[in-house]
C-alpha cells in the first residue's frame, strides 16, 4: 500500500474523529445551554413567585397588624367589661345578701301571718258556726211560726166558710196553704187541707142510684167513664163532663143484688155478679144479654179475672170458673170453709173465712191456709207487692199493717167497719162505714190520719184514677162522689176564686202586722 494513501486515510479518520468530537462537544454545550436557559426560566418564575409571596406576606402582615390593633381594642374593651362585670357581681352579691335577709324576714313574717291566720280562721269558724246556728234557730223559729200561722189561718177559713163568708174564707185558705208549703209543712194536715178542699169545691156528688152503690169500674182506657152497680139491681153507665154526670141506665131490676163488677180489657165486656146467684154481662156496645143463673153457688160476691179467657167467681161456699169467650160455666168447686171476703195478693186470690183463717189459692182445690195474723173480723185487705206489706181492715174500724219481717202496726181512726183499703207508696188510704176516707202515713210512731172526705153515709166502695188525682166514692144512699185530691189543682182553683187582695187593715187583722204584706192576685 502506498504511503500517501495511508496518510490520507489517517487524515480522513482524524478529521472524522475531530468532527465527531466537535459535534459531540457542540451537542454537549448545546445541552448545557438549554439546561442553563431552563434554570434561568425557573429562577425567573421563582423570583416572580417570591415577589408575589412577599407582596402577599406584606398584605398579610398589614392585616395582622390591623387584627392586632382590633384585638388590642377588644382586649381593652373586655378588660373594661370584666371590670364592670366584677362591679356588677359585687353589687349582685350585696343584693343577694339583702334578698336572703329579706327572705328570712319574710319567712318570719309569713310564720307570724300563718299563726295569725290560723287564729283568725278558728275565730271565723266559730263565728260562722254561731251564725249558722243563729240562722238555723231563726229559720226553725220562723218555720214553726209560719206553719202554726198556716194552721191558724186554715181554721179561721173553715169558720168563715161555715158562716158563709167566702170573701175572706177563700183567700185565707190559700194563705194557709202558702205558708205551710213555703216552710215545708204537712199540706195534708186537716187544718190546711180541708179548707183548701172546701174553697176549691173539690167534692162533686151525684145521686143516680136508688140502692147502695156496692161497686164500680172504669171503662178500659177511660177515667171519666164508669159502670156503677147497686144492691137494688141497677147497672148505670156514667160519663163525667166537668161538673156534669151523663148517665145511661143499662139495667134496673130489684130481683138482683149486685156486689161486684169486672170489665174485660180485651173485649170491653162488662160482667156484674148478683148475690141472687146471677151473672149479668153487657157487651162493649152496652147491649145487655140474658142473665146467667149460677147453680150450686151460695151468695156469689166477688169477680176476679184470671186471664183474658177465664174469670173466677167467688161465693160463700163455692168457686166458679167462667169462660168469657163462650160465656159459660167451665167448672164449679165446693169449698170446705165459708168465705166472708176475697182479695188479690199479687197475682193470686186470697180468701178469708168466718173462722179467722185465710187461704191463698194455689189451684182450684189447692190452698195455702194459715191463721189471720191479727185479731178480729177482716172486712178489707190490700197488699203491696214491692215491699211485701199486708194491710188488714177490721169490722171495728181498726187497721193493721203487717210488714214482711212479721212486725205489726195498729192504726186507730175509723169509728166503724173498714170497707176499702188502698196502699200507694208511703201513704195508705182507707174508707169506712163511718162515712170518711182517711189518709195515713205508716211507720210513724203516732198516727194522726188526715180525713180527706166526710160524707155522713156508709162508704161502700172507692177507687182512684191512674194519676191518683181523683177518688170516686159510692155510698149506701146511692150517691156517687168524685173528689179531687190534687193539691196543685186545688190551689189553681182557689186562686181563680179569689176576687181581690186584702187591704192593709184586713191583712193586719186576719194575718198579722208582723207578716210581710203580699198580693194574692195580680189585678183587682
Amino acid at each position: 500500500m502506498k504511503k500517501g494513501t495511508i496518510i490520507t486515510g489517517c487524515l480522513a479518520i482524524l478529521l472524522v474523529g475531530t468532527a465527531a468530537a466537535g459535534y459531540i462537544g457542540w451537542m454537549s454545550e448545546s445541552k448545557k445551554v438549554k439546561t442553563l436557559q431552563a434554570e434561568i426560566e425557573a429562577m425567573k418564575k421563582q423570583e416572580l413567585r417570591s415577589t408575589v409571596l412577599r407582596s402577599v406576606s406584606a398584605q398579610m402582615e398589614e392585616i395582622a397588624n390591623e387584627q392586632r390593633e382590633i384585638s388590642d381594642e377588644k382586649r381593652e374593651e373586655a378588660l373594661q367589661q370584666t371590670k364592670v362585670a366584677n362591679e356588677m357581681r359585687l353589687r349582685s352579691e350585696i343584693e343577694r345578701q339583702n334578698a336572703l335577709e329579706a327572705e328570712r324576714y319574710a319567712l318570719a313574717s309569713e310564720k307570724k301571718a300563718k299563726e295569725a291566720s290560723a287564729i283568725a280562721d278558728s275565730q271565723r269558724l266559730v263565728a260562722e258556726h254561731q251564725r249558722i246556728q243563729a240562722i238555723f234557730s231563726k229559720n226553725k223559729a220562723d218555720t214553726l211560726s209560719y206553719i202554726a200561722l198556716g194552721r191558724s189561718l186554715g181554721s179561721v177559713s173553715t169558720l168563715l166558710a161555715q158562716a158563709g163568708n167566702d170573701e175572706y174564707a177563700i183567700p185565707l185558705s190559700y194563705a194557709a196553704y202558702l205558708y205551710t208549703s213555703r216552710y215545708k209543712g204537712d199540706l195534708y194536715q186537716p187544718a190546711v187541707f180541708r179548707p183548701l178542699m172546701q174553697s176549691s169545691r173539690s167534692i162533686t156528688t151525684w145521686s143516680e142510684h136508688t140502692g147502695a152503690i156496692t161497686d164500680f169500674a172504669y171503662m178500659p182506657g177511660e177515667e171519666n167513664k164508669l159502670v156503677t152497680l147497686s144492691n137494688y139491681g141497677e147497672i148505670i153507665f156514667c160519663e163525667r163532663q166537668g161538673d156534669r154526670l151523663l148517665t145511661k141506665t143499662l139495667l134496673k131490676d130489684s130481683q138482683f143484688d149486685f156486689r161486684d163488677v169486672d170489665i174485660s180489657l180485651s173485649t170491653g165486656t162488662i160482667y156484674a155478679i148478683s148475690r141472687s146467684g146471677h151473672l149479668v154481662y153487657i157487651d162493649k156496645d152496652l147491649k145487655i144479654a140474658k142473665p146467667i143463673e149460677l147453680t150450686g153457688v151460695l151468695n156469689p160476691m166477688h169477680l176476679h179475672g184470671i186471664d183474658d179467657k177465664n174469670m173466677l167467681i167467688v161465693g160463700e161456699n163455692s168457686l166458679v170458673i167462667f169462660d168469657m169467650n163462650r160465656n159459660v160455666v167451665r167448672a164449679t168447686q165446693k169449698l170446705p170453709f165459708r168465705v166472708t171476703l176475697s182479695a188479690k195478693k199479687g197475682d193470686q186470690i186470697l180468701l178469708f173465712d168466718d173462722k179467722g183463717m185465710m187461704h191463698l189459692m194455689k189451684g182450684p182445690d189447692q190452698f195455702d191456709s194459715k191463721k189471720v195474723p191479727v185479731q178480729g173480723k177482716v172486712t178489707a185487705y190490700n197488699y203491696a207487692e214491692k215491699t211485701g206489706t199486708e194491710v188488714f181492715g177490721m169490722s171495728d174500724g181498726t187497721i193493721w199493717m203487717v210488714y214482711k219481717n212479721g212486725s205489726q202496726q195498729k192504726m186507730i181512726g175509723h169509728l166503724s167497719r173498714v170497707s176499702r183499703l188502698y196502699l200507694k207508696g208511703a201513704r195508705l188510704y182507707s174508707a169506712s162505714y163511718d162515712g170518711s176516707v182517711k189518709v195515713w202515713t205508716p211507720h210513724k210512731e203516732k198516727q194522726e190520719p188526715v180525713t180527706l172526705v166526710e160524707t155522713g153515709n156508709w162508704i161502700m166502695s172507692f177507687k182512684f184514677d191512674s194519676a191518683m188525682n181523683t177518688v170516686w166514692l159510692g155510698d149506701f144512699k146511692g150517691n156517687l162522689t168524685a173528689v179531687n185530691l190534687s193539691i196543685p189543682q186545688m190551689v189553681q182553683a182557689v186562686r181563680k176564686r179569689i176576687k181581690r187582695n186584702f187591704t192593709r187593715d184586713e191583712w193586719n187583722s186576719y194575718i198579722g202586722v208582723e207578716v210581710p204584706y203580699e198580693k194574692f192576685v195580680e189585678k183587682n
